[in-house]
């Protein structure tokens, strides 16, 4: 069973000041999006399933879907403040959404097959898809809590221009996940790669250390796991009554794991990350897919 790429393109692109997921940065108006979905394309996925806010169904269907016709079977779903399990209601003055493993669940109905989910605003590269793509694709069928994180190599996913924030992942012989630490500035300190700690201290990272760039792979049981934590989530006060609070994917992963529900096999990969997370990245960006194009790593026109 071929498997399906589901793009969290939900996020309302607040500091970049707009629908970044609309952005075409590519030689003819590609967005990044575009990019994520011909590399599936050529990994082998057989669908893509989007998830985005209801309000600008009809600019994305018009935008973007429309593109894909003929190309690739797409869906959408929606994710909505009030999408919440029976018996709970969204507290009054809630407008911040629930996170990214909420956007996930949205996806229950529609896919039915071993899945892909990235953020729709990143550029994750060729070699990655083709990494979890074979991951997902060799899944004996019916495999459950079978999982997979690409895991990038840190000296690919730097900025140029100041520090980033990397999940730092750390695996066992056996290349399972045990755990993700959240290291908010990382950046070359005179040459080596370094995370500053809780003392403002530079430590030193390894080049090739795998960091999270939110690239996972799952099984369909994913949803129901994720369905019934949810409950535990919106069950407890600090949450509800937290405008701020947020269901993430890491969050329940760690879960998984810390049980020994799942297993989460780390996957390395060539490919080198960029984004687009504020609007100063916008021309970096366009160079990086121009100098691709100019290489014949893709196409002049992609769709």
């Amino acid at each position: 069973m071929k498997p399906t790429l589901f793009l969290l393109a939900a996020g309302m692109g607040s500091r970049y000041g707009g629908l970044k997921q609309l952005d075409g940065l590519g030689p003819n108006g590609e967005t990044i999006m575009d990019y994520s979905i011909y590399d599936a394309i050529r990994a082998g996925f057989g669908k893509i399933v989007f998830v985005i806010r209801k309000d600008f169904e009809e600019q994305f269907r018009t935008q973007i879907l429309s593109k894909y016709e003929g190309k690739i079977p797409a869906e959408l779903v929606f994710q909505s403040l009030d999408a919440l399990p029976e018996g709970f209601t969204c507290p009054e003055g809630r407008v911040k959404p629930w996170g990214t493993n909420h956007a996930v669940l949205m996806g229950k109905d529609v896919i039915k097959e071993p899945f892909c989910v990235i953020n729709c605003d990143d550029f994750y590269g060729r070699d990655a898809f083709a990494t979890i793509g074979k991951f997902l694709s060799e899944l004996p069928e019916g495999s459950q809590n079978t999982y997979a994180m690409v895991g990038f190599r840190c000296c690919n996913t730097l900025s140029e221009n100041g520090s980033v924030a990397r999940g730092v992942c750390m695996y066992d012989d056996h290349h399972h996940l045990k755990d993700v630490v959240e290291r908010t500035e990382i950046m070359r300190v005179d040459g080596p790669i370094c995370y500053k700690d809780e003392e403002g201290k530079w430590i030193p990272l390894e080049e090739n250390v795998p960091v999270s760039m939110n690239m996972w792979g799952f099984t369909p049981d994913y949803f129901q796991h994720s369905e019934e934590y949810f409950k535990e989530f919106l069950s407890n006060p600090k949450n509800m009554e937290n405008p701020k609070a947020e269901f993430f994917i890491p969050l329940m992963v760690n879960k998984l794991i810390n049980e020994g529900t799942a297993t989460v096999e780390v996957l390395d990969t060539t490919s080198k990350w960029f984004g687009v997370t504020y609007a100063a990245d916008r021309e970096a960006t366009v160079e990086k897919i121009a100098s691709l194009v100019a290489a014949g790593e893709y196409p002049e026109k992609l769709f």
